[in-house]
């Protein structure tokens, strides 16, 4: 059976994510940033977590050899922060806040959770690249409210009191 890839799409869509905005920094001090919502959990001991980029994006090359990445997850009022780092192009860091930790890698104030990360391993995902990135510090707020992707579109939860 032959899937339609933009039916597969379309299907993958309707699984709810939160949306992240992975960063890296070159070794010659160029800021990478890129809107993802293929972020996940994949062990407590050691501290590992994965995102994916497609093999087409201009900065793959850039984050294969930076070694590190940051994984900002957004909160509900950090829309335009998900639409910029969406872009292919352009200078994306313009007017943008941010700090530094233990890789040098950007860190967004006001997210639900960052976790600052060495890569622990690179994998092959068909049309893209799987990095598994071992923890080395976080952050997180339990009070800011997520910034949801659905159909493609952006969206919040219900409240659920």
């Amino acid at each position: 059976m032959s899937l339609d890839s933009r039916e597969l799409r379309f299907a993958l869509g309707n699984f709810p994510t939160g949306v992240t905005v992975i960063t890296s920094v070159t070794d010659s001090g160029e800021l990478l940033g890129a809107t993802a919502n293929s972020f996940s959990s994949v062990s407590l001991d050691p501290a590992l977590v994965l995102f994916s980029l497609d093999r087409g994006a201009f900065s793959l090359d850039a984050y294969q050899k930076a070694g590190v990445f940051a994984v900002n997850i957004l909160s509900l009022d950090q829309q335009e922060l998900s639409s910029r780092f969406a872009r292919a192009l352009g200078d994306k860091w313009e007017g943008i806040e941010y700090e530094t930790w233990e890789t040098g890698s950007p860190i967004f104030p006001g997210t639900l959770a960052t976790f600052d990360c060495r890569v622990w391993n690179t994998y092959d995902g068909g049309d893209h690249v799987i990095f598994v990135g071992e923890v080395l510090q976080m952050s997180r707020d339990a009070n800011a409210a997520p910034l949801i992707f659905f159909r493609g579109q952006y969206g919040a939860l219900a409240p659920t009191h």
